[in-house]
């Protein structure tokens, strides 16, 4: 038995509920996936606070149709669509995606859309490389860190340098003293 009217419109509702909290989205093809493995993906996709939304074609349109930072999306929109949703970690989700795709070898990353921008395969793979927000603190953490040891190393360096700029002036006096 198919869909009701009233069913697909709370989709569409869902949907567009989803987008609102959303920063970008990714397409993939999921056919020949078990349920078992979507419900793997999806797993997955939530630990980097994502999400793996499944719909027709039909309704996602419906859904962007009167958002323009998401209508890009329609594009990529062809046979099984499986849609993941970032809300923060873009990087994360994708990366967590790509590991997924080479286990299963069965999935297909058609595009995304950033910010109102189709992004290509290409592209979309590319925000995989980038570090995720945890490995950016770290990284900032590690350079305040050197930064401050740097500082304390040169504050150390100063009266030692006066005390030894005093014995050699000292030891330098001593010498033609005693002459």
């Amino acid at each position: 038995m198919g869909r009701t009217l009233e069913n697909k419109k709370e989709i569409v509702a869902e949907l567009k509920d989803l987008l609102s909290d959303t920063q970008s989205i990714f397409v993939i093809d999921y056919k020949g996936l078990t349920v078992a493995e979507i419900g793997a993906l999806r797993n997955r996709i939530r630990e980097k606070g994502g999400t793996c939304k499944i719909a027709k074609n039909t309704l996602i349109r419906i859904a962007v149709q009167d958002d323009e930072n998401w209508q890009p999306v329609q594009e990529f929109l062809k046979d099984t669509t499986a849609l993941l949703l970032t809300q923060e970690d873009i990087g994360g989700v994708v990366k967590e995606y790509k590991k997924f795709q080479k286990d299963t070898k069965k999935t297909e990353l058609r595009g995304g859309v950033l910010e109102g921008k189709a992004l290509s395969k290409t592209d979309a793979e590319a925000l995989a490389d980038l570090p995720s927000k945890e490995e950016l603190y770290a990284q900032i953490a590690g350079a305040i860190n050197a930064l401050a040891t740097k500082v304390a190393v040169g504050i150390k360096e100063v009266p030692s340098s006066v005390a030894r700029g005093l014995q050699a002036y000292v030891d330098k006096e001593g010498g033609e003293g005693g002459e």
